[in-house]
């Protein structure tokens, strides 16, 4: 899937020249007579974080965190407005992110650096207007989209090395986040009423991170700015 992320751009760009004049393999001329699609796939997010230092009462300066990259099941609904436009419904499986400490290999006499500090499960719906080229009945279809993600976090954890590092057990609180998201993509019709997608997605996703450990409150703005690569199969009805 990492695979996915560096060369959606390029595939959007070398198969559209020829993707115009490309009929698809089974002339599918009643390409309106099914508005609807449902979609599954797998979705690769990366993060580009950028976080204040976790400041507050006792805190040492240069504490950080980072997220790694997940995997997560996408699933998305569709609904053709015109022979250009779809309006989609794209969810996932709500993935459990962790909270990785970035900064000083130590705090006081607590390890810090690279340890799993949180995990948080996000619920992440983005409702997108995508723009379609070429004519509905092209094999491929090149396209892109913008829309708005609602992203809600769950499950919020501190872990056994978090509480260490804070001082005691401690919860965490992140509001909800509401952002615009983009979408380039590419849409490939092998058969009528199937369709393979393949899509690169950047949302902004920012919060105010805030733990409680016995009243001393610790805060950062975080700003999460996935990247999601999906590879997913739809049905078309």
């Amino acid at each position: 899937m990492r695979l996915i992320h560096s060369t959606a751009g390029a595939l959007c760009l070398g198969i559209a020249a020829a993707g115009s004049g490309v009929a698809r393999a089974d002339n599918a001329s009643g390409a309106g007579d099914h508005p609807n699609m449902l979609a599954i796939g797998l979705y690769q997010v990366s993060f580009r974080v950028h976080a204040d230092d976790i400041s507050g009462p006792f805190t040492p300066a240069g504490l950080n965190v980072r997220n790694p990259s997940i995997n997560t099941l996408y699933i998305a609904y569709m609904r053709r407005l015109s022979p250009h436009f779809d309006a989609e419904l794209a969810l996932g499986l709500p993935p459990v992110t962790r909270s990785v400490a970035k900064g000083p290999a130590m705090v006081g006499s607590v390890p810090y650096n690279n340890q799993t500090i949180a995990t948080v499960r996000w619920l992440a719906p983005n409702v997108l207007l995508k723009y379609y080229l070429f004519s509905p009945d092209s094999m491929f279809r090149p396209y892109f989209g913008v829309g708005v993600n609602y992203t809600r976090f769950e499950s919020r954890q501190v872990t056994a090395a978090g509480a260490a590092i804070s001082g005691g057990p401690t919860s965490l609180t992140l509001p909800v986040s509401v952002g615009p998201v983009g979408n380039v993509g590419l849409s490939y019709h092998p058969f009528d009423r199937f369709v393979v997608n393949l899509s690169y997605s950047v949302s902004w996703v920012n919060s105010r991170l805030t733990t409680d450990t016995a009243g001393i409150l610790r805060t950062s703005h975080v700003e999460f700015n996935p990247r999601a690569a999906v590879l997913a199969v739809g049905y078309q009805f």
